[in-house]
């Protein structure tokens, strides 16, 4: 870790009178053009979109005095002093290659929301990783609460930054889910403590590179205060503690589902330990929850939890705290969710697992599995996750698009494994995917959803293909 005194704060920024660019309407840029126009700021909103819904949001916007331009984000409005752009715009998009060759600044959401903060603003605990945020900053959440503070699961998640930061509410503190779209349009970001959960492939077609999408992913460690959480068990996440200027006297801390060593938090014997906030932690540790008292208690389910301990430890939260929030906290849907047990099988919906290695950590979760997995690969490979969980595959059941991509990885290194290709991609097919686990599974087995791909080759979102899950197993009761 560097030891570089860093600002924990920015400069004030004084948008009267200022021409900023928001780029994209939606959920971040409509706060966003509202917020700053509330602020003097002369604002022209561009869009490449020109459908209805645009439209109408163009001129609700354009009733408050905002100029809109739609169907054509990528030209930069002349006169633009700053540009404030959406998360998912793309660095390599024209509109940014034409403000860095004019000097002109380019924000996220999360940077405006940092620019905005009041001198009295609750500090951020800040999480981010390739699988895992959203439980892990929700359990935070609720360690939080269990201690009494004013707090909200705010980012990606539940509320706006721009809303937490600028509305009527107080709070003692934020839990921050923070993607690496954010991150990297986020600059001057500065939080008390942070953790980046994991590292692996995803979104690289955004970022360009692996190392560019890691870098964005570490830029969440820049200036941290107190702790930098790491998994122990990912060492790219200790490197990027390692390479962050932090404030002196941060320390960083890790994450294991082994027995911690000191400045670590970890297993022993079925217990959540501390052994980073106490004293004397070369020798002492301190009892936090009972691996029971994370639901689901899957191993990466457990390492969200010691992430979110941590983060809450670093803030001062007693160990009680953690033990109460843990059993306070429910996950969300499509999440290793249980949806039923049928014959002595159980049946679990963890559609969220949208990539290899979210798909990997709940393949690791049950003993016998029938799998059932496919979808839009997003340019992902399938040997390392196969490789992996073969000694867990009672078979599997291939859905959607990319689904031979999976069954050659499969062919190569699973081959004793019966598989079942569905040539299907009609949200039908889930009823007979489901169908055919059933015949393959015995009692004892789990029946996996767990895609390792996306799902919009056959359904609208993750939870709608989770609720198709869900149904046909229902139909399978009746």
């Amino acid at each position: 870790m560097g030891s570089g005194k860093v600002t924990t704060g920015s400069a004030p920024f004084d948008f009267q009178g200022k021409h900023v660019t928001v780029a994209g309407l939606g959920v971040s840029g409509i706060p966003a053009a509202e917020a700053l126009h509330a602020r003097g700021a002369i604002v022209t909103v561009v869009d490449d979109g020109d459908d209805a819904r645009a439209r109408e949001q163009a001129e609700c916007l354009r009733a408050l005095g905002i100029t809109v331009r739609l169907g054509d984000g990528a030209t930069l409005p002349e006169g633009t002093e700053l540009i404030v752009t959406a998360p998912g715009w793309a660095p390599g998009k024209p509109l940014f290659q034409a403000a860095g060759q004019a000097g002109v600044p380019v924000w996220g959401d999360v940077e405006l929301a940092w620019r905005l903060r009041g001198p009295d603003a609750a500090p951020w605990l800040a999480v981010t990783g390739t699988n895992g945020k959203t439980t892990t900053v929700q359990m935070l959440a609720a360690i939080l609460k269990a201690a009494g503070l004013r707090t909200a699961a705010v980012g990606n998640i539940g509320v706006s930054l721009l809303d937490a930061v600028l509305g009527e509410e107080t709070y003692d503190v934020l839990a921050v889910e923070l993607s690496s779209y954010q991150l990297h349009w986020a600059p001057s970001l500065r939080a008390h403590s942070a953790a980046v959960l994991n590292l692996a492939p995803d979104h690289l077609d955004w970022h360009g590179s692996m190392a560019a999408y890691a870098a964005d992913k570490g830029r969440v460690y820049e200036g941290n205060q107190v702790a930098c959480v790491y998994n122990v068990a990912d060492r790219a996440t200790e490197d990027l503690v390692r390479e962050a200027d932090v404030e002196e006297g941060c320390r960083a801390v890790g994450f294991t589902l082994g027995t911690p060593g000191p400045s670590q938090l970890g297993v022993v014997d079925g217990i959540l330990v501390d052994r980073a906030f106490v004293e004397n932690r070369q020798k002492n540790a301190q009892e936090l929850a009972e691996v029971s008292d994370v639901r689901p208690p899957a191993p990466h389910n457990i390492a969200n939890a010691l992430a979110a301990a941590a983060l809450a430890r670093a803030f001062g939260v007693p160990a009680q705290a953690v033990r109460d929030g843990l059993r306070a906290f429910r996950p969300d849907a499509h999440r290793i969710e249980h949806v039923a047990d049928i014959d002595g099988v159980a049946y679990v919906d963890d559609s969220k697992a949208t990539n290899t290695h979210a798909a990997q950590a709940s393949l690791a979760a049950y003993e016998s599995i029938v799998w059932i997995a496919g979808g839009l690969a997003k340019g992902a490979t399938f040997d390392e996750l196969v490789a992996a969980s073969a000694k867990h595959l009672r078979a599997v059941v291939l859905i959607g698009a990319d689904r031979a991509l999976i069954r050659e990885a499969l062919a190569r290194h699973a081959p004793e494994v019966p598989v079942v290709d569905l040539d299907r991609t009609d949200t039908g097919a889930m009823l007979q995917a489901v169908t055919e686990a059933k015949r393959l599974a015995v009692a004892g087995d789990t029946v996996l959803l767990a895609p390792a791909c996306a799902s919009m080759d056959m359904f609208t979102n993750y939870n709608q293909r989770g609720d198709a899950f869900a149904t046909a197993v229902g139909e399978l009761r009746a």
